[in-house]
């Protein structure tokens, strides 16, 4: 009887505390497994922890290790998150089991005088309570104090020492307190140890863990609030150029305006005479500067018409060859303000590449784009100097944020003096998964 409640303690239940936190650290790390890797990752954690019987940190460090590659290997994720989150997913077990077998040290003198066979066994089988307990505290983490976000591993080291540090002190004060053996006076109490001391100290270990994933969690929050902030900051900006650009185009129409009864008196004069040779040039000349004020777009959309426009018109006037074979569809649940910085952060950059190109290299700015099903395909090609670096600046950064928010991508490619921007979008199918995205 004995040897089978060893087998289904230490196989059984350690197959179920294996395959429990396996599953929670995979919720953690937002990603799905299969059932075979589950059947994998349960055979491999049961050979390889009970071969290990060394216990205490060499049997968790081998948990640790066998959770982290899992999350690397099997989920992809990256290093620093997946052995956080192993860590956290490790210490929750840990801490749960020691909390029980904390509790039933104090119960043991209790049933002292009852047949100690049966009371081992007993116990032995409430040793499992800590596996429920495990759950619930995984659960909250899981559901209150984990974060669907794409920037985990740029803090994730930051969480890790805090982590690992609640460990040590765990283990350290475990093995003070137990060390290898246990002294226990007649009535079976345990005299080398202060299990309410140790009940306490694990419960605050708990709550440690419980703080640092908050902390992690509201330390990503409001690095998602700063870079929204900067890109609002960033559509400011842009639209305080757009509106310094428009008066600037505006004074110069006004201008023209001002002087076409003078031209209008000119070319009367011209044709009275009989000049109409010189009257059509002057009307040609008219028209060039009147080219100059606009670039004509249709890409059916208004708000992207009116932008292109403008600052298509802006680069014409500055010697760039320019074109547009842009369609987007209208209305669309993408946002005209996204359209508008991705449009406007790539011309921008475009612009101040072509004005950076030697004198030799043709300066132009394409502008094309189409609709397939359910995704938007917005590509701006220009001229280089061939030599610059690109970063993720700013602007760059703002049209990835866009990207990303459609579920999307951006892509960058260089080929000789030629520069190609690339943007992906899929349209959100429902109106409400786009106004969970605008929130």
């Amino acid at each position: 009887m004995t040897d089978r409640l060893d087998f289904f303690n230490q196989y059984i239940m350690g197959g179920a505390q294996l395959l429990t936190g396996f599953y929670f650290y995979v919720k953690f790390l937002k990603r799905k497994a299969g059932i075979f890797y589950y059947v994998m990752y349960a055979f491999l954690g049961t050979v390889i922890v009970t071969a290990i019987r060394a216990g205490g940190f060499a049997q968790f460090a081998v948990y640790i290790i066998l959770l982290a590659a899992s999350g690397i290997f099997l989920c992809k994720a990256d290093i620093a998150t997946a052995v956080l989150y192993a860590i956290v997913t490790g210490e929750i077990m840990q801490l749960c089991y020691g909390i029980v077998n904390s509790a039933l040290c104090l119960i043991y003198p209790l049933m002292r005088s009852c047949d100690q066979e049966t009371v081992g066994k007993v116990f032995m089988l409430m040793g499992n309570i800590a596996l429920p307990a495990a759950v619930l505290c995984c659960y909250i983490i899981y559901r209150h104090f984990s974060y669907d976000g794409t920037v985990k591993s740029r803090y994730a080291l930051m969480l890790l020492t805090p982590a690992v540090t609640v460990f040590l002190i765990g283990q350290y004060i475990g093995h003070v307190i137990y060390g290898n053996t246990i002294i226990t006076d007649g009535a079976g109490k345990i005299l080398n140890a202060d299990h309410f001391q140790m009940i306490a100290v694990q419960l605050l270990a708990m709550a440690s863990l419980f703080c640092i994933m908050f902390a992690y969690k509201k330390l990503l929050e409001n690095f998602r609030l700063n870079t929204k902030l900067s890109l609002l900051e960033q559509e400011e900006h842009s639209l305080n150029r757009y509106v310094e650009e428009t008066r600037t185009r505006y004074e110069k129409t006004k201008s023209f305006r001002h002087d076409i009864k003078n031209h209008i008196t000119v070319l009367k004069e011209l044709l009275k005479d009989g000049n109409a040779r010189q009257a059509l040039d002057y009307i040609g000349d008219m028209e060039s500067v009147a080219k100059g004020f606009s670039f004509p777009c249709a890409t059916n959309n208004p708000v992207a018409d009116i932008l292109l426009e403008n600052k298509l018109g802006i680069a014409k006037s500055m010697g760039i060859d320019v074109s547009c074979s842009l369609i987007l569809p209208y209305p669309c649940t993408v946002r005209d303000i996204d359209f508008g910085i991705i449009l406007s952060n790539a011309l921008d950059n475009a612009v101040n590449a072509c004005k950076s190109t030697d004198g030799g290299v043709e300066k132009y700015i394409r502008v094309s784009g189409r609709m397939q099903g359910d995704f938007i395909l917005i590509e701006i090609e220009n001229s280089f100097d061939g030599k610059s670096s690109f970063k993720n600046g700013t602007g760059l950064s703002n049209i990835k944020t866009v990207a990303e928010k459609y579920d999307g991508a951006m892509s960058i490619k260089t080929q000789g003096n030629t520069f190609i921007l690339s943007v992906l979008l899929i349209i959100p199918r429902h109106p409400k998964s786009i106004s969970r995205q605008n929130s």
